[in-house]
């Protein structure tokens, strides 16, 4: 432990500790741009190309960056300076310089960090004007790139290239066209980009942002001919409350039900269906790949991997192209439950699935993009119409004059809107997987579990193994959450090093709670955990858990799919995977 004074305040921190981190011991206010500690893949950047939090150390003649300078032992900081604070004016003066002034429309305003500084320092005017750097605007299905407003923090860049491991996003060209860009300033849907989304959520101004959805969908609303239904991720739910104030890690889903009612949808469904769904469907895919494996069929590929989050499986597309028949090939939640809507009940309803229009809230940006695909759609005609995430439902109930904490909790509509505990922790990194043992344990063994819980796969840790015993055999599985860890994992599998049954994957910190169409987390550890444990509580409270005893996904089997992994249920409820540029 090393010994540093910061304005007078003396403390201790270990060594290798940055001057920020020992300020924050201090409860001192640093002010940052640039860096971006991310506590749930324990990873603290120290990219320092912003100078905002540039302090004064005894003996040096420079400023020094608080983010990147490592402490000593004796070492005396001061942070507020005048000639510190003149330093952090003059690099933000110079920012807003070549800064758009739409501070009115601009989709972050309110919670931008380089707005929030300008008040902090009370800029009031830029006092260097001349040219301003002016980009083309890239628009992805999900992500819309405005570089005009980048500050060139690099942010982004980090998370894309050292964190997810996608390598769309680096500085190009020099001096005044310098800016954060796909190589040769390529369309981001040109490149290996995922969607993910999480460079949306670490920026800290408009540059990146999700293609907002919310205008189809009022459209929709008001359209007379159309039939406008809306399913609900199960992460959602977990973090919706945040836009209106209350804590993270609170359930709103009966308030979430009863405000989607209030906007006009003609039906209230919920994914959590179409989980339980994906679990008859995955779970027996699992289970009859093992038992052909366990009978000596060589030709049977393992481990399965889960196929629910749509960005992942485009990174594998690209990067593991050799391995395309190793996944699932059950569809996700999302186009599970938009394939049943425009079929079985549109069917009930006696309407072409034209007339319908189903509206899904995500907590994933890459959901956009996968109802965008041409390979989940009809004679052209989309299962899932129009994704839009929490954020974005959020906003438009702000638009719509919706009291949402003051709303009482109502159901969701049946059928569709029916589900277990084994559903809403499909939201939670080691989820999905757990709720498909619970479903493979019992239709494999013929017996009762005598616990639903498999805390062997829960945790908070990118990359964790487990053994799982059901019944005569032991299965090896493996869980991983961001992509940087998924490509850890799967390079285990491509060499040999490790031999899984099963694997699960979510290309998001923590899984879906920390999607990157979630209320911004900042990559805090403490907001993922309460998001987790809410739906892991959700799971606790329901009296049936498992996916296998959902009485409606029994009668949907009965009445129109006939059994899990049935012709028509292939048909409806599995897909292919392509192979893509990995460049």
């Amino acid at each position: 432990m090393l010994t540093i004074t910061i304005d007078g305040k003396t403390t201790q921190a270990p060594e290798g500790a940055m001057i920020l981190d020992a300020a924050k011991q201090l409860n001192i206010d640093i002010p940052t741009l640039c860096h971006m500690e991310l506590e749930a893949l324990h990873y603290n950047n120290q990219t320092a190309s912003c100078r905002v939090c540039v302090v004064e150390v005894e003996g040096r003649r420079n400023l020094a960056p608080a983010c990147a300078t490592p402490i000593m032992d004796g070492m005396k900081v001061k942070t507020n300076t005048l000639r510190v604070l003149n330093a952090r004016r003059t690099v933000l003066e110079l920012l807003l310089s070549d800064h758009p002034k739409d501070c009115l429309v601009c989709h972050k305003s309110g919670n931008c960090e380089l707005q929030e500084l300008a008040q902090r320092f009370g800029i009031r005017e830029t006092p260097y004007e001349g040219e301003q750097s002016h980009y083309r605007i890239d628009i992805s299905p999900s992500i819309i790139r405005d570089m005009d407003k980048c500050i060139m923090c690099r942010r982004c860049e980090t998370m894309c290239n050292e964190v997810q491991t996608c390598g769309v996003l680096s500085g190009v060209n020099r001096g005044f066209s310098a800016v954060v860009a796909p190589a040769f300033e390529m369309n981001l849907a040109d490149t290996v980009c995922t969607n993910c989304g999480q460079c949306v959520a670490v920026c800290p101004v408009g540059a990146l942002v999700e293609n907002d959805h919310t205008t189809e969908v009022v459209q929709a609303l008001a359209n007379p001919d159309k039939v406008v239904v809306v399913q609900t991720a199960p992460a959602v739910r977990a973090a919706l409350g945040e836009m209106f104030g209350m804590e993270p890690g609170v359930s709103v889903t009966g308030k979430m039900a009863a405000a989607l009612r209030r906007l006009g949808f003609d039906y209230v469904f919920d994914t959590d269906f179409a989980a339980d769904l994906t679990i008859m469907e995955e779970g027996s895919e699992l289970l009859d790949r093992l038992t052909r494996f366990l009978d000596g069929d060589t030709s049977v590929r393992l481990p399965i991997l889960t196929s629910c989050c749509p960005a992942w499986i485009k990174f594998f597309e690209h990067h593991f192209s050799d391995m395309l028949d190793v996944p699932s090939t059950a569809k996700s939640p999302q186009q599970m439950f938009g394939a049943i809507a425009k079929s079985y009940f549109a069917e009930q309803l006696k309407i072409p699935r034209d007339k319908m229009v189903v509206v899904s809230v995500m907590p994933c940006l890459a959901k956009k993009y996968e109802c965008a695909r041409p390979e989940f759609s009809v004679d052209g005609n989309p299962d899932v119409d129009i994704a839009i995430s929490t954020r974005e439902l959020g906003n438009l109930l702000k638009a719509m004059n919706i009291d949402f904490p003051t709303l009482p909790d109502e159901d969701f509509d049946p059928p569709l809107g029916e589900s277990t505990g084994a559903a809403p922790i499909f939201g939670a990194t080691g989820g999905v997987l757990e709720a498909a043992l619970r479903t493979a344990y019992e239709l494999a063994t013929g017996e009762i579990l005598p616990s639903v819980d498999f805390q062997s796969v829960r945790g908070i840790e990118g990359l964790r193994t487990a053994e799982v015993q059901v019944g005569a055999n032991t299965l090896k599985v493996g869980v991983a959450h961001s992509l940087g860890n998924a490509r850890k994992l799967l390079e285990m599998v491509r060499s040999g090093e490790e031999q899984f049954h099963a694997i699960e994957i979510m290309a998001c910190p923590g899984g879906c709670v920390g999607g990157g169409g979630q209320p911004y987390h900042h990559g805090d550890q403490e907001i993922i955990k309460k998001r987790i444990q809410c739906l892991y509580e959700e799971d606790a409270g329901k009296k049936l858990r498992k996916s296998h005893e959902n009485p409606y996904i029994i009668e949907l089997y009965e009445k129109y799919l006939g059994a899990p992994l049935s012709e028509k249920a292939h048909h409806l409820l599995h897909t292919h995977y392509f192979e893509r540029q990995s460049l």
